[in-house]
């Protein structure tokens, strides 16, 4: 795409699938979307939908617990940017349910790594990024305390106790920190979590962002 775009740029963690994606094609609309993920094929569909509908995207294919890859990435939107408007964080861990005594050594490294630590530090790289008049974004959804939903319970919620740290702080400041809770959808996560689940009386992806987009307005 050409450096010299006048869109306001969206980074959107997690952009592959699902609410994501969701987000990603939305705010391609009104942004030049980063969409970062670790499904190469995934962000190159969601490019493909995003530019069909008009819309531009830059296609970054990473995982974004490479703390090393995700400097870098800020590094480079830096130079070629200057800054950022929006950030939208859909990138999860989503482990499978199980009791708390069963979970894996495994599934909780990666659910912490994914849904905590990298949250940690993309916050603090980000934020110059954003600046006073950009906004970040997060999803609460998670589902704390419910039986079976020990990692992802715990670690989205850390997730969101840490947003919530930094929405207080910045109200004077800046950027804007919307914590949005989304009603269920019909997506691939979902599925996992409740197999058996009817689908068609779940929202759809899109019609959700639409909704939560109404709602940054």
């Amino acid at each position: 795409m050409d450096s010299i775009t006048p869109l306001p740029i969206a980074l959107v963690t997690g952009a592959s699938r699902g609410l994501g994606a969701a987000m990603a094609e939305a705010l391609a609309k009104t942004h030049h979307v980063v969409a970062v993920a670790r499904t190469t094929g995934a962000l190159e569909e969601l490019d493909d939908r995003i530019q069909a509908a008009g819309g531009q995207a830059t296609l970054a294919p990473m995982d974004i617990t490479n703390t090393g890859a995700m400097a870098q990435l800020c590094r480079s939107i830096h130079d070629r940017w200057g800054a950022i408007a929006t950030w939208v964080h859909a990138a999860v861990h989503a482990a499978p349910l199980t009791p708390a005594a069963h979970l894996s050594e495994g599934d909780w490294t990666k659910s912490v790594a994914c849904n905590v630590t990298a949250t940690g530090i993309l916050i603090p790289f980000l934020t110059p990024l954003l600046g006073t008049e950009g906004r970040a974004v997060f999803f609460d959804d998670a589902h704390a305390g419910e039986k079976f939903f020990g990692a992802y319970g715990a670690t989205k919620a850390a997730q969101i106790a840490l947003a919530r740290s930094w929405q207080v702080e910045t109200v004077r400041t800046g950027p804007r920190v919307h914590i949005l809770t989304p009603n269920p959808m019909a997506t691939a996560t979902r599925a996992r979590f409740h197999p058996g689940e009817d689908r068609d009386a779940l929202a759809h992806p899109r019609d959700e962002a639409a909704r939560l987009m109404a709602e940054l307005n």
